[in-house]
């Protein structure tokens, strides 16, 4: 029923942008909440950001506030992560995830979940 696919991942060095997309089917930022996930190898599944309209707000995680910003377009059916000042920290797969609920839940507490795009930052 609902369907989630990230997208624009890609290779860029320090300093660069990215653009990533999350194509949602059957769900939008209006049914609870969207957001954007990463996992580097060997470490635990990290919060990015998140965007709920019910609540009327967007989330940044602290390693990210300032560089990227989360965006929403329902006629579309589709929400942003735009990447700026990019960090070679940043390297990772990043999904994309929906809850029913808001943005304030645990990095896996999410309904469901799209296939991640990989996003590594050189030096």
């Amino acid at each position: 029923e609902v369907q989630l696919q990230a997208s624009g991942g890609g290779l860029v060095q320090a300093g660069g942008s990215l653009r990533l997309s999350c194509a949602a089917s059957g769900f939008t930022f209006d049914d609870g909440a969207i957001g954007w996930l990463r996992q580097a190898p060997g470490k635990e599944r990290q919060g990015v950001a998140c965007i709920s309209s019910s609540e009327g707000r967007t989330y940044y995680s602290e390693y990210v506030k300032g560089r990227f910003t989360i965006s929403g377009d329902n006629t579309k059916s589709t929400v942003y992560l735009q990447m700026n000042s990019l960090k070679p920290e940043d390297t990772a797969i990043y999904y994309c995830a929906a809850a029913r609920g808001g943005c304030l839940r645990g990095t896996y507490d999410y309904d469901y979940w799209g296939v991640g795009t990989q996003v590594t930052v050189s030096s």
